[in-house]
């Protein structure tokens, strides 16, 4: 698949993941304003009462028309101690959770002023992770959905992943997989990524790429 446009989210959902492990490579969308409501600061686990949304504070602000690299995350919140132990509690027995905890560990523990950076570091850990071998660019200007992508050889996915509404069909279909609290809940679909890692470690990130690839139209986000 051609590289792929998309925001840059903290512990991006499946659907996400998923886009990217069939991209050539990601054009992650660094020069957008923040939008509230959005997976930019926020993640959902599968937490012991089903669907955990954990969100970062943000400074006071007009967040809505701040460039997103200029978002300040609020760290005089202990946020970072409250989601690590919301995250221990949800996958504490999942069958990675003690491979990957100490690599998990430094991002709930590490200053980040700055949002984008953040999630920055974190994508780039999942894909060292996943072996993922395309390449990362972060765009330079903004341009409007629709203007001049598809004739660039570039797939426009913003605006497609949202914790509002399911991701459409033409992106995304969820293949369930086992979970902590499968039992009690149920398959819990497109949670952060953080599910898959805890769950299915390695693997499971690599499963993405041969699911999706048979599933994906890549028509456009209303398909």
């Amino acid at each position: 698949m051609r590289r792929t446009l998309i925001e840059l989210f903290y512990w991006p959902p499946v659907s996400w993941q998923s886009l990217a492990a069939i991209s050539e490579g990601l054009l992650l969308e660094a020069c957008e304003n923040f939008q509230k409501g959005s997976y930019r600061n926020r993640c959902h686990i599968a937490g012991p009462n089903g669907v955990q949304r954990l969100s970062i504070p943000l400074q006071k602000g007009k967040h809505q028309q701040t460039p997103i690299r200029e978002v300040r995350i609020a760290n005089e919140e202990p946020w970072q101690r409250a989601h690590w132990r919301s995250i221990r509690t949800a996958y504490g027995n999942a069958p990675y959770f003690e491979h990957y905890a100490d690599e998990v560990a430094p991002f709930f523990e590490k200053n980040y002023a700055f949002l984008f950076d953040l999630n920055l570091e974190i994508v780039q850990f999942l894909f060292k992770k996943s072996g993922w071998s395309g390449s990362i660019q972060l765009t330079e200007s903004f341009q409007k959905p629709g203007s001049e992508m598809q004739t660039t050889g570039v797939f426009d996915a913003r605006g497609c992943i949202s914790p509002n509404a399911p991701t459409p069909a033409s992106l995304f279909v969820p293949t369930p997989y086992p979970q902590v609290f499968s039992e009690r809940h149920g398959f819990l679909p497109d949670l952060s990524a953080l599910d898959l890692l805890f769950c299915l470690g390695k693997p499971g990130l690599l499963h993405l790429s041969a699911t999706q690839n048979s599933k994906l139209k890549t028509q456009n986000c209303d398909a």
